[in-house]
């Protein structure tokens, strides 16, 4: 076994140099401990695997009356499958899979947690991932188990991890998406029909609104991932189906939530992740707003919201410190552009069926300003400048000198 790495030598000065990886006061690192954790692990789940364990282990699940002991063997198959040698081998039995599928309709929340997480370990391993996908293909209880789960849990834990667990299946294959969308669709008249993927994953985001944004935000991934497919959309753009919910949803999500009107630029940091996924649903909804049964309500604060992003990104990066060249910024920078590049679009799709009497209104609430517009300009010129040169024409009653200043920008 290797020993702990020597104590650090003393600095010029005689002080001790900083050592983050120290533990503590010690000398100990915590790399070298959590390294030597990680094999003797690692041979735990080796000598398991070596003796049949998971056979074991699966045979007091399936004769397991107690919910705390199916949840701590759940738990260590699920340490086990933490490698990818033995999470392999874990896959490859069939009678473990189906089981393990079958404990998703389970009634107690810590042993679907312990589930959903081994779920999870298996089909993030590259190795893996195409025997559990192929299994859950035919075991038809997976879809309406995990949407049970997401439209009647309380526990955060337990969604958080369930909703990672569909946005990698997702993620993973599309046409598994695909299915689910279109069996639930062609069982409208069957008692479970409510049950629908993007009901099921609005319910749970509404329970994490306020509680995990950063579990809301994988939420708000796999309703993106939805409205990528023809499938997907045709769900939305039913007039009694999911779209007019999550689009109400999406609009408080982030007018209320994410862009309040006196927000710092710096929220941009904080929130762009969130923002651009729900903008990018809302742009895809958008379009499908003439078919559903009951009408939408003004877009108008969502209007403000998006001219609110556009004048924070103006003055952020007008503000923002020099761009850190080592690369460790890109994902930020990336980020960002993209939020950009969401809001741009969709702000010009909007001003394209904007009537005038709401453009009057925009700017009657303050949010068409003379920093508002300017940002739209240098946001959505050069590729949307027909939405530009629009808008300024409906501006001309409403505000004369705003549609003025407008034309002298795009004639620049």
């Amino acid at each position: 076994m290797d020993r702990n790495p020597s104590p650090p030598p003393d600095t010029a000065d005689g002080e001790k140099a900083e050592v983050a990886d120290a533990i503590g006061e010690t000398v100990y690192s915590k790399h070298w401990l959590f390294s030597t954790l990680t094999r003797l692990i690692q041979d735990v789940a080796g000598f398991l695997q070596e003796f049949k364990a998971a056979d074991i282990l699966l045979g007091v699940i399936a004769k397991s009356r107690c919910p705390r002991l199916t949840e701590i063997c759940v738990g260590i198959l699920g340490n086990i499958a933490c490698f990818p040698d033995t999470c392999v081998a874990l896959s490859q039995n069939e009678d473990l899979g189906m089981v393990l599928l079958l404990l998703l309709g389970d009634s107690d929340p810590p042993t679907l947690l312990e589930t959903s997480r081994m779920l999870l370990t298996c089909v993030s391993q590259r190795d893996a991932c195409g025997l559990w996908i192929d299994r859950i293909r035919q075991q038809s209880s997976v879809c309406p188990s995990l949407c049970f789960i997401m439209c009647s849990s309380t526990n955060l834990e337990l969604l958080m991890k369930v909703g990672e667990l569909v946005d990698k299946l997702f993620d993973l294959d599309e046409e598994l998406m695909k299915s689910w969308i279109t069996v639930q669709s062609s069982e409208a008249d069957d008692s479970e029909s409510h049950l629908d993927v993007a009901s099921s994953l609005l319910e749970a985001a509404k329970q994490l609104r306020s509680e995990s944004p950063g579990a809301l935000e994988v939420y708000l991934h796999v309703l993106e991932l939805l409205t990528t497919t023809d499938e997907g959309m045709q769900m939305f753009a039913t007039p009694d189906g999911p779209g007019k919910a999550v689009w109400d949803f999406l609009c408080e999500v982030v007018c209320e939530d994410l862009c309040q009107p006196d927000d710092p630029p710096l929220i941009l940091q904080e929130q762009k992740v969130l923002l651009v996924q729900a903008l990018a649903v809302l742009s895809a909804l958008y379009r499908l707003q003439h078919q559903w049964n009951s009408a939408v309500d003004s877009c108008l604060p969502l209007v403000g919201s998006i001219l609110r992003v556009l004048r924070c990104h103006s003055e952020y990066r007008e503000n923002k410190p020099p761009r850190d060249t080592s690369g460790d910024d890109e994902p930020k920078y990336d980020q960002l552009q993209a939020l950009l590049e969401t809001s741009a679009e969709f702000l010009a799709e909007i001003l394209h069926s904007l009537p005038k009497e709401e453009v009057a209104e925009l700017v009657k609430r303050r949010y068409l300003t003379q920093k508002t517009c300017q940002a739209a300009v240098d946001s959505l010129l050069p590729q949307f400048k027909p939405a530009l040169v629009q808008l300024a024409s409906l501006l001309t009653d409403a505000d004369p000198q705003l549609a003025d200043e407008m034309r002298k920008r795009l004639c620049e």
